[in-house]
């Protein structure tokens, strides 16, 4: 098996897991190797290991059992082929979304109230970048989580903002191909403005107004795809 580069890790480590299972025809409920034996196997740290594993656990293809070990959960419902099911995949990411609509949606919030000035001009900075990259009909999806991390950040919150980076594994999915497409939620980029503007006028009922139309727009696109 060929060592994890340190780019985007616990993707990788998820899918030489998922690549491990078709590879050695397991079964479900056979045991996966703990997880001592996969940092070696991968070249990765525990931190990143375990990121990629509670990914797999939340999508149901892995177990993860306290003291007796990693389980693969139900190897019928998968081809483990790099990309799961999409009928899973949509339910894993509308799950993800619901908590998105809680945790940003408080973020948000707390930003239109606190965000300093400096803080205005980066996000403002984001959004040009931003701009010039889907005219220039460009990969958006990296600005686009960047935009969203100004905002948390902006909330001033260190808990809410460990708490939402503790899951950014699973987060990341809404900017790494979901569903396999690059260009799924373009449509919200509109609201990214919007929801911006009320943050920056201080208006916490716009903005929060604004996030829940960008989510109801990605929670359409991820039903409809």
């Amino acid at each position: 098996m060929k060592k994890i580069q340190k780019i985007l890790v616990h993707e990788q480590v998820s899918q030489e897991i998922q690549n491990y299972i078709e590879e050695n025809e397991l079964s479900e409920g056979d045991k996966l190797p703990s997880v001592e034996e996969m940092t070696n196997m991968f070249g990765v740290g525990r931190s990143s290991l375990r990121e990629a594993l509670r990914y797999l656990e939340a999508m149901d293809i892995i177990q993860v059992h306290n003291g007796k070990g990693i389980f693969v959960k139900d190897v019928n419902t998968y081809r483990f082929t790099g990309k799961v099911k999409i009928e899973r995949e949509r339910n894993f990411l509308l799950s993800i979304l619901e908590v998105r609509r809680a945790l940003e949606g408080q973020a948000v919030s707390l930003a239109a109230k606190r965000i300093s000035a400096k803080q205005i001009k980066e996000v403002e900075e984001c959004l040009e970048e931003y701009r010039k990259l889907k005219e220039a009909n460009k990969d958006t999806s990296q600005i686009d989580l960047a935009y969203h991390r100004y905002i948390i950040k902006a909330a001033n919150n260190p808990v809410l903002e460990t708490v939402l980076d503790s899951i950014s594994g699973l987060y990341e999915k809404f900017f790494n191909e979901p569903l396999g497409d690059k260009q799924l939620f373009d449509e919200t980029y509109p609201f990214h403005i919007t929801m911006f503007q009320g943050i920056a006028a201080h208006d916490p009922q716009i903005a929060k107004e604004e996030f829940d139309k960008m989510m109801d727009c990605i929670e359409e696109k991820i039903k409809s795809a």
